[in-house]
């Protein structure tokens, strides 16, 4: 392979990509993708990484700054790998990810919103409440260190705080890279998963969850039951898959998270799928509720519906709601939710959506409206086989703009809906990653 100039020189930023770097262009045309650099600067930069169609580079120096840039919050930023546009001001940064959105829609799906949604917004900061923390001990610093993975992938953060998990558990960084480095199983632990509900008599709300590679002596097993006690945070061990999930301490935690405008408590297990922003959750749960015009006597299919998120809530509001999700365990809680909370409205089916369900009940149920939430890949597979004339309005929920705009190109080209109204949510403040929702409506 071979080897990089890395002598610096300098480049004029003509746009922002969608993960949030500058984009430049070399003399002779090819692409360069600059990290820590903003649309309208002129920047030195070091190149570090080459492939055919473009270039890879890191800013070393601002020459000439663009008015939105801000000074980042965060002593780790540029190193940690958690957070991407800490350096661009907080009201341009939801722009930024409107902007990628309809980008998206242009290009993948040669469709445009007849609207575009004001943005959901909320606090900026401390709103992270599920994550992962990678542990690595470092021989060199005599060190055991937890936290996010830098922007070279290949090295952990050495942080000290972080300003976007919530306060309870940014607290706990440092405590808890001391209690991995006094342990005799500190290389056998790769990472600690954190997720936050609402507090309990035993613990705080936070749950660790220690994955291990090798089994725990009685000595580490004492020394994680005192932290635990200590920080009042429920600790749980992973000696394998997810399966093997199991309470250290307390014994029988219990975790939860109400959703009070709807008066509907959801139970969990710690690595459960859990929206990350807890105030854009409810922001986004209302708009989704009122761009599905939901009445009294609506019936209501929620496709990808997890631990009920939306399908628990509706239930409150309309007559029927029928919630399918791939995992069976998030279905078998889910219908312990549903019985928990007293709707007797919510129903629940698993399935492999990415499948054929044409011979499935729940397909052949006389519902009329439609709400998507996917994962990465989007919803293609299952809008193939929906019979999508029974439906009256489809809301699509995205947390991946390329895959929203082809199934949006889908419905609109291919199936004849139109695409009424698109916007975007501001779920992971100071990263690139993009939320969206789009309406979609018979012409």
């Amino acid at each position: 392979m071979a080897r990089i100039d890395q002598t610096p020189f300098e480049l004029d930023i003509l746009d922002l990509s969608h993960d949030g770097r500058g984009v430049a262009r070399r003399d002779d045309g090819k692409a360069v993708f600059v990290a820590g650099a903003l649309a309208g600067e002129r920047v030195r930069v070091k190149q570090v990484a080459r492939s055919r169609s473009f270039d890879e580079a890191v800013t070393l120096e601002v020459l000439q700054a663009s008015p939105d840039r801000v000074q980042p919050r965060c002593a780790h930023y540029g190193v940690c790998g958690g957070c991407a546009l800490q350096h661009l001001e907080e009201s341009k940064q939801i722009l930024a990810k409107q902007r990628v959105l309809l980008e998206n829609f242009e290009r993948i799906g040669h469709v445009t919103p007849d609207a575009v949604l004001p943005p959901l917004t909320g606090g900026a900061w401390h709103y992270r409440r599920k994550g992962r923390f990678s542990v690595r001990r470092v021989e060199k610093k005599d060190r055991t260190l937890v936290g996010f993975r830098e922007r070279d992938p290949r090295f952990v953060a050495d942080l000290h705080e972080c300003h976007t998990v919530v306060p309870q558990v940014g607290a706990l960084i440092p405590p808890l890279s001391a209690l991995v480095d006094g342990l005799d199983a500190r290389r056998d632990i790769p990472q600690v998963e954190f997720i936050v509900g609402d507090p309990q008599p035993e613990f705080d709300g936070v749950a660790l969850v220690f994955r291990h590679l090798q089994p725990l002596g009685e000595g580490d097993l004492a020394a994680l039951r005192a932290f635990a006690e200590r920080e009042r945070v429920a600790v749980y061990l992973q000696p394998g898959g997810v399966d093997s999930v199991q309470p250290l301490w307390p014994t029988q935690p219990s975790l939860s998270f109400r959703l009070a405008p709807w008066d509907v408590t959801l139970a969990f297990r710690p690595l459960d799928f859990i929206q990350v922003n807890a105030n854009i959750n409810e922001a986004m749960i209302a708009r989704t509720f009122e761009l599905l015009d939901l009445q009294a006597n609506d019936r209501v299919l929620d496709l990808f519906c997890g631990l009920g998120n939306f399908t628990l809530p509706m239930a409150r509001v309309v007559a029927e709601v029928v919630g399918v999700e791939g995992e069976a365990g998030l279905v078998a809680r889910a219908k312990d939710n549903a019985q928990r909370n007293g709707l007797a409205n919510a129903s629940f089916h698993a399935a492999d959506l990415t499948q054929d369900q044409r011979g499935s009940a729940w397909m052949r149920r006389g519902l009329d409206k439609l709400l998507l939430d996917p994962p990465r890949s989007g919803a293609i597979d299952v809008l193939r086989q929906l019979p999508l004339e029974k439906f009256g309005r489809i809301v699509y929920v995205s947390c991946h703009p390329a895959s929203l705009a082809r199934d949006a190109g889908y419905l609109v080209n291919e199936r004849g809906w139109k695409l009424v109204s698109a916007g975007v949510m501001d779920m992971f403040p100071q990263t690139a990653h993009v939320e969206s929702i789009a309406l979609f409506e018979k012409p």
